[in-house]
């Protein structure tokens, strides 16, 4: 091989040949840190109780700082399609922590409501650049026979991490107050940001692309002005004077422009949100199972059931936190088994069976009542996710891998995007729908508003059955992937393009193909030459 680059972002050559980056270490590195960022999505969840009292606000008031979260993320996730292009990963990668690392010390030193939602805020802007540089990393860096099974390293991060959350947050609570699940958090951050510093050494090409500020407006509007519409109808009917439905209007109409602006600008290619991957069934179809098994992930087991042993089982937030560790567990295990049953059979024969038990899980999560027994409530959550288990892995790689490889990021970050808002509106809708039920005026839910809300969750489940029987089999990999390619070795370039301090290149873009290479196991690819998780790379 040529002469190792001189680059300060390169491996040393006893950890790895010059000009080669171990595929291994970068997904590790990325899995690692966005398990810990993730984990805040539903940490606080056996704390809304408490909170309440602690900072003299409503349910539906404080759910927002779940609610707000995702929404945030929601509105930042679509412009990673442009960081990934504009910065290097590992620029990213830093930025993203970092900001993380900052919402985590402001949230645990608030004095109130208004500024612990700041923090969380700020820790969804860092949270929501990981996932797309994740599931992306995964798309280019693993060969299409092996998806499956990496793919379920995934699932340990977006589905685990928030369904364990509630387990930690009752542990900490046991014994400590609130703040303290920041400040166990805060360490961790700084660990993962040490970690990422050392070892996230991919090295990529970057191009000067504008940002569209008119679309990121219209996202933020058109999300934000729907949730938060929708969310204060159990509120008491909006903020000063302020009905539901006008914020709601106001948010469909700029969904609306956003959604033709991007029309428009995808034409020449400078569209913040590419929709192009719209324009395949089979993405289409997993994007929306996707959605309405993270309104029940997020919305029902994580917001609903908490909420439930608290106020009708009476239990503490330890015990309601280790009531769901059993089924967290469940879904972790089965991220990587069920990966490779995937790379064997495809979707549909685990997606439907899958779906059928989360419905039957949330209907029989109706029939419940101050009188069940703990043990019936844990095995009902442990059916809900081996379902989710069962749909998790196969959804999020039947999605990409239906798409050519130039859409990869931009598949992602929609699929990102539509998890965090199902979330959002999952944890919105049910809290809402179970307030407004109530019998009592208590800022909590009651018995039987809890039970109209898991019903709600039932319906979901019912569609989730019904559109699974529309996936196909399983897509055969895009013509253009480019898992696993490999480039001319470093130094045949006849390029001059500069090199920033980190070794990423900064200049600009040849977007000739890569010759393929034959695929190897996720964790023995070595990338050679710089790879560009936007969807182009360069042979130099």
């Amino acid at each position: 091989m040529s002469s190792a680059p001189t680059t300060s972002d390169a491996p040393t050559a006893e950890a790895t040949p010059p000009g080669t980056t171990r595929a291994g270490v970068v997904i590790a590195v990325l899995v690692v840190s966005a398990f810990v960022m993730i984990l805040n999505e539903t940490i606080l969840s056996v704390a809304l109780k408490d909170l309440t009292v602690d900072l003299g606000v409503s349910t539906t008031t404080v759910q927002w700082l779940t609610s707000g979260f995702l929404l945030t993320m929601a509105v930042v996730i679509p412009t990673t399609g442009f960081l990934l292009e504009r910065f290097t990963p590992r620029q990213v990668f830093l930025a993203s922590l970092t900001l993380f690392s900052l919402g985590t010390l402001i949230s645990a030193l608030a004095p109130g409501f208004p500024v612990l939602l700041v923090g969380r805020v700020v820790q969804a802007c860092g949270t929501a650049v990981m996932i797309p540089l994740l599931m992306t990393s995964i798309m280019r860096l693993v060969p299409p026979e092996r998806r499956g099974s990496t793919m379920g390293t995934i699932t340990i991060v977006i589905a685990v991490a928030p369904a364990i959350g509630p387990t930690i947050g009752g542990a900490v609570l046991a014994s400590l107050n609130w703040r303290w699940m920041f400040w166990i958090v805060l360490p961790l951050a700084v660990a993962a940001l040490v970690l990422g510093a050392v070892l996230m050494r991919l090295p990529s090409e970057t191009r000067s692309v504008p940002l569209d500020v008119g679309s990121v407006l219209l996202s933020a509007i058109g999300f934000g002005g729907i949730l938060y519409g929708f969310s204060s109808f159990g509120g008491g009917g909006g903020s000063g004077g302020v009905p539901p439905w006008v914020p709601i209007m106001v948010g469909a109409v700029a969904l609306v422009v956003f959604v033709l602006r991007q029309l428009a600008l995808q034409k020449r290619d400078a569209a913040l949100l590419d929709l192009r991957p719209f324009t395949h069934r089979q993405f289409v179809v997993a994007l929306v199972l996707f959605a309405l098994l993270f309104m029940s992930l997020l919305g029902a087991a994580a917001i609903l059931l908490p909420l439930f042993l608290q106020t009708v089982l009476g239990q503490n937030t330890f015990w309601t936190g280790l009531a769901v560790l059993p089924g967290g567990l469940v879904l972790g295990l089965l991220g990587r088994p069920v990966g490779a049953l995937y790379d064997r059979v495809g979707a549909r024969p685990l997606v439907i069976p899958g779906a059928i038990a989360m419905a039957v899980a949330l209907w029989l999560f109706t029939l419940l009542g101050a009188g069940s027994p703990l043990g019936a409530v844990v095995g009902i959550h442990v059916l809900l996710m081996a379902g989710l288990g069962l749909m998790m892995t196969p959804l999020m790689t039947e999605g990409l891998s239906s798409l050519p490889g130039p859409l990869y990021s931009h598949g992602s970050a929609i699929l990102a995007t539509l998890q965090q808002v199902a979330g959002a509106f999952g944890t919105a809708a049910f809290v809402t729908i179970s307030a407004l039920a109530s019998a009592s005026l208590s800022a909590t839910p009651d018995a039987q508003g809890l039970r109209v809300g898991f019903m709600a969750a039932g319906v979901v489940g019912v569609l989730a059955v019904i559109v699974s029987l529309f996936l196909g089999g399983k897509p055969r990999p895009a013509a253009d992937s480019t898992a696993g390619e490999s480039a001319e070795p470093v130094g045949t370039s006849s390029g001059s393009e500069p090199v920033d301090g980190t070794g990423d290149r900064t200049g600009p873009i040849d977007a000739r193909p890569l010759r393929a290479a034959s695929p190897v196991a996720a964790t023995g690819v070595r990338v050679q030459g710089r790879v560009n998780l936007a969807g182009r790379a360069r042979r130099w």
